[in-house]
């Protein structure tokens, strides 16, 4: 083959390809348009490479030269065309997408069942006109035991039955709480928020608190170290247990979604007078959620009350209780085993 023949097929091809590339109109015809130009087995450039042996060996240079700009040009045509269609390198989208296909939903983070159950809970309660009222989980025995009336030898202050943040060798050789007045204890009950809303607060008073309280209880299937109560009060002129028995049943059928009927057990708690333990019969069977009564009148003293002219009601619910409760959960430590199976019921 001359040179000039040689010459000719090169720009006949080279012609050739820069048309195809340009007319392909998805990355499968652009695809077919490089196999057959490029292709290393059966492609226009691998025949016309071999056409090199029939050329005269003074015009092989020449030849040479010229097969390696068509190579290079009917690259550059190719890569042209595949920007044109979105493919390459130049971060174009995915050729291979099919946006006909039904997508693929992304796995995305789930509200825990108790903080859905917090949330819930404050919605109802804030219909009936309580306020959310937030404490700090580290707190003083003043907070935590004095101002509530618990007295020095109540077992409510054993240091082996609250988290104090000090040793713990020191408070076990005193043998009571005697000593420890100037430490720092984990909560142990959402009553200390009362105390703190009614130091800086004058009467009309309609606030709940929720959060996490502490007990050093072994985990069981109905206790763990760590758990959530709902603490209400309201302190106002001639409050009295009617009011309260009032709230709990409201309360109760909003959350359990029945009208739920109610009852009080005769019970004790330092900071209230009288104290009663309270049950919901639901789904026909008679339910401990909690404990409440008529704030005792030294506590209204120790934040300066007159119990003379106020009058008030407190209550404590597990959250945890009721979360379970309303979900038919057998175990309160599957809410904090973390296991995705079980969170993502809810």
């Amino acid at each position: 083959m001359s040179l000039k023949d040689f010459l000719a097929t090169l720009d006949q091809l080279e012609g050739e390809a820069a048309a195809a590339f340009d007319s392909a109109t998805d990355a499968e015809a652009l695809e077919e348009a490089r196999v057959r130009y490029l292709g290393a087995k059966k492609g226009a450039l691998k025949d016309v490479q071999k056409q090199m042996g029939g050329i005269d060996p003074s015009d092989r240079k020449d030849a040479g030269i010229r097969l390696n700009a068509f190579k290079a040009n009917v690259q550059t045509a190719f890569e042209e065309s595949q920007s044109r269609l979105g493919g390459g390198d130049s971060g174009g989208i995915d050729l291979t997408f099919d946006p006909t296909l039904p997508g693929v939903q992304p796995a995305i983070g789930h509200i825990h069942p108790i903080t859905q159950t917090i949330t819930h809970l404050t919605e109802i309660m804030g219909r009936m006109g309580f306020e959310a009222a937030e404490g700090p989980e580290v707190e003083d025995p003043h907070h935590n035991f004095v101002a509530l009336n618990i007295p020095e030898d109540h077992p409510a202050r054993d240091p082996l039955d609250n988290f104090y943040l000090s040793t713990a060798a020191s408070l076990a050789a005193s043998g009571s709480a005697k000593g420890i007045e100037g430490t720092q204890l984990l909560r142990s009950q959402t009553s200390t928020v009362q105390i703190r809303v009614m130091e800086t607060q004058q009467p009309p008073i309609r606030v709940i608190s929720l959060g996490r309280v502490y007990r050093p209880d072994a985990p069981d299937a109905t206790h763990f170290p760590m758990f959530h109560q709902m603490e209400g009060l309201y302190v106002d002129r001639n409050v009295t247990m009617a009011n309260l028995k009032t709230v709990l049943r409201v309360f109760a059928t909003n959350y359990l979604g029945d009208d739920v009927e109610i009852r009080f057990r005769p019970s004790f708690f330092p900071f209230t007078e009288p104290s009663v333990e309270v049950d919901f019969f639901w789904n026909g069977t008679w339910i401990e959620f909690g404990g409440a009564g008529m704030v005792d009148p030294a506590v209204f003293e120790a934040v300066g009350y007159d119990p003379e002219v106020y009058s008030g009601f407190a209550f404590g619910l597990g959250v945890e209780r009721l979360c379970m409760r309303r979900h038919s959960v057998t175990d309160i430590r599957d809410l904090y085993s973390g296991d995705l199976r079980f969170l993502s019921q809810f």
